[in-house]
């Protein structure tokens, strides 16, 4: 005779109803936490070109004294913007670590969008300088956005936003999005913009170089969102050698972001800075770079926060669940 329990699921409204920027920045700050301490499990990352033109992927990890377990699987899909739908896709899914049956299944775009964001201003609190002023960022999508507005709320000294867009072309709506909190700006001059800046943020689909070496000032930070893949890159060669490098996990850094293409070169976990088990000097001149290629344990803190706030707050669909 099978049991019947109850299947939670959090569709892309439900979430939005859910999310606080400041819940999600402490989940990701929890997750670092998780991962330096040992207390988190990362598994093995799959990522995989598909013949359809899309990359499809897992992250999946667990917090065993939480009762936590679960993955997400997702990818890009750039076809969708021919067919008026958002190229990210993701989907989370919690599942009970003693009995193995699934708990809930979230939507995971914004999740995945705002866990992103979170750690890239984690990195910004620790590595940018804090009287920085002028940020450049890469691109207009979904993660350049959510990058621009934490790093607003965590470096309230920022008064300039440049921004470049793949087709030359001005974005209103993003110009739109922070007129009230910044000057922003777009241009034409990757390398200008970058000269020009204290931070630099790069969130594209990181399919080529977007800047050169020499237009990288001493002090500059730089967030390196976009490689997520193998082949992915979005700074130029030689940049990390001559930077402090900040990873959010040092295997799979080396596996699918920028640390790919200089695998020797010493990093340090941004948990272990959280942790306080490393340390960094960062002096004015020096240039640094967080390599972020993103942890299922950030997805899985965020997943059990919202989990747990939908049960408090009665929102979600339930569905009987047989096991």
């Amino acid at each position: 005779m099978s049991k019947i329990e109850t299947l939670k699921i959090l569709d892309r409204d439900c979430v939005n109803a859910l999310v606080l920027p400041e819940q999600i920045l402490f989940a990701v700050r929890e997750a670092f936490y998780l991962h330096s301490a040992g207390e988190g499990q990362v598994f093995p990352i799959v990522r995989e070109a598909l013949s359809t033109g899309g990359v499809f992927g897992i992250k999946s990890g667990g917090i065993s004294n939480q009762g936590v377990l679960g993955f997400k699987a997702a990818g890009f899909w750039p076809n969708n913007r021919s067919l008026g739908g958002e190229p990210h896709q993701a989907t989370i899914l919690l599942i009970d670590p003693v009995t193995g049956r699934p708990l809930c299944m979230i939507d995971g775009n914004t999740i995945t969008t705002l866990r992103t964001g979170a750690a890239g201003a984690l990195g910004l609190e620790i590595l940018a300088r804090q009287d920085s002023t002028k940020l450049t960022v890469f691109g207009t999508g979904v993660q350049a956005r959510i990058q621009v507005d934490y790093a607003l709320r965590v470096l309230p000294g920022i008064r300039s936003v440049v921004y470049l867009t793949f087709d030359g072309q001005p974005n209103t709506h993003f110009e739109t999005q922070f007129a009230d909190r910044c000057v922003v700006k777009h241009s034409e001059s990757a390398n200008e913009a970058v000269s020009n800046s204290d931070v630099v943020i790069t969130a594209t689909p990181g399919g080529q170089v977007l800047f050169d070496l020499h237009a990288v000032k001493p002090g500059t930070h730089i967030n390196c969102v976009g490689a997520d893949t193998k082949g992915k890159r979005e700074a130029p060669a030689g940049l990390l050698e001559k930077s402090k490098v900040i990873v959010d996990d040092r295997d799979q850094a080396m596996q699918i972001g920028e640390t790919q293409w200089t695998p020797s070169i010493p990093v340090v976990e941004i948990g272990d800075l959280l942790t306080g088990k490393a340390g960094i000097s960062r002096n004015t001149n020096d240039i640094t770079v967080f390599d972020m290629t993103g942890l299922a344990l950030q997805d899985l803190t965020v997943a059990r926060l919202l989990f747990e706030q939908a049960k408090i707050d009665g929102v979600g669909h339930d569905i009987s669940w047989p096991w």
